[in-house]
């Protein structure tokens, strides 16, 4: 899906998704990354939804988030609590969606200001 430009340019926009990855300011990644509104995205080394572990919840926590909007693929799962105790324990919110909806949540948290990480496994 194409999404549509806003004043937001400045910042790392999903610009478009499909079930294989995502643009982001029109560069494509076919890859499990971390996106937040000020910094270019980066790798994020999740090769599937069951290969997570609290280190790479630790990674999102290095960034200083106030909420997470985790894109868990193709379908809406939800991570076990214990994995996402760096963040929680900081009373940072964790929301599990598809990738779909989290693109979308990701552009309109980012557009309101909010200090929001994008983590999204693209599952090959």
């Amino acid at each position: 899906m194409k999404l549509h430009s806003t004043e937001t340019q400045q910042y790392q926009t999903v610009t478009s998704y499909d079930d294989n990855g995502v643009e982001i300011n029109a560069a494509r990644f076919d890859h499990s990354l971390l996106v937040l509104p000020e910094t270019p995205p980066v790798a994020w080394p999740v090769p599937a939804f069951d290969q997570l572990t609290a280190a790479h919840f630790e990674q999102i926590d290095a960034t200083q988030p106030d909420v997470v909007i985790l894109g868990t693929g193709k379908r809406q799962r939800f991570v076990h609590p214990k994995l996402t105790t760096a963040l929680t324990s900081r009373r940072i919110g964790v929301e599990c969606m598809d990738n779909q909806a989290a693109c979308r949540t990701y552009n309109i948290l980012m557009a309101e200001g909010r200090k929001v990480a994008l983590a999204l496994i693209i599952e090959h």
